[in-house]
């Protein structure tokens, strides 16, 4: 039983990874990814106020040698060249690899190595350009399943590994 946002953290990360993103950037670029999807999410059902000033927040991202931006999943997540390698950054601020990781230890426990393999093996079932479009609607098939609306917000789901493995197999046939 987990909640939606670290399952779409993971595969994300797992995606990003896939495309061609050393780890660390995929774990900052996939909890770039599911954090802004929550924000979109809670917009959308009232919980967040919507953004102001967009207008004047887009001309400042746009500065060159700033952020750019990156589309994973079908969303663009800005981010950064740092000392560390590429980061998505979020209010300004670089995701660091290391806290994701912790991030998705705590979440998953000891099923995270489980989790990941299936979805590295639902990944690596697709040609990498074919992933990159499919992403997004694979993970609508396997997310856990929870209430519409505000009951759903932050609520558990059951996560089921043998669904992603038989996606995997489906693609393979």
């Amino acid at each position: 039983m987990v909640n939606r946002a670290p399952v779409l953290t993971l595969w994300a990360a797992v995606v990003a990874e896939r495309l061609g993103f050393d780890r660390d950037e995929a774990l900052s670029l996939g909890k770039a990814l599911a954090g802004l999807n929550a924000q979109s999410k809670g917009r959308s059902l009232g919980i967040f106020k919507p953004v102001e000033h967009r207008k004047e927040l887009a001309e400042k991202k746009a500065r060159p040698g700033e952020e750019f931006w990156i589309e994973l999943l079908g969303r663009p997540i800005p981010a950064r060249i740092t000392d560390h390698g590429l980061r998505a950054v979020i209010k300004g601020r670089p995701i660091e690899p290391d806290g994701v990781s912790r991030y998705l230890q705590e979440k998953f426990g000891p099923r995270l190595e489980s989790v990941k393999e299936a979805m590295l093996a639902l990944a690596r079932a697709f040609k990498a350009e074919e992933l990159a479009s499919k992403a997004y609607s694979l993970y609508e098939q396997f997310r856990p399943e929870i209430p519409p609306g505000l009951k759903g917000w932050g609520a558990k789901g059951e996560l089921k590994l043998d669904l992603i493995r038989r996606l995997s197999r489906q693609s393979q046939s």
